[in-house]
């Protein structure tokens, strides 16, 4: 199994629990290692064979931008849930990060992996 990635993906959205986080939007980082079979794509240099990172970079933004969650949690899981479902993504880990939730931290989040590898 490869692995195709994506680092730092910035999505803004409106996120937390607190009256003000619910007034604003916050702009959350995301990391992510899709499990994929790249040898179809590498032995016909096809993109339709491909994993496309900037097609799942622009569906995870535009899910973002039209969400209102209150955990992060919940956030991780359904994008898990939507790149596995949309893209066919036997397996990922999600790193989601929240900058500035916590001032004396650099980011905080949550880490995540759904699928299984073959």
């Amino acid at each position: 199994m490869d692995t195709v990635f994506i680092r730092e993906l910035a999505v803004d959205t409106v996120i937390g629990v607190y009256d003000w986080e619910r007034a604003v939007r916050q702009t959350l980082l995301l990391d992510l290692d899709m499990g994929w079979d790249n040898r179809p794509a590498a032995a016909g240099d096809n993109l339709q064979h491909a994993l496309d990172y900037a097609a799942v970079s622009a569906r995870i933004a535009s899910f973002m931008d039209g969400q209102q969650f209150q955990l992060i949690e919940t956030a991780a899981e359904e994008i898990a849930a939507l790149v596995r479902t949309e893209f066919g993504v036997p397996w990922l880990r999600l790193r989601l990060c929240k900058p500035g939730a916590v001032a004396a931290a650099k980011d905080v989040g949550v880490l995540i992996e759904r699928g299984e590898r073959p």
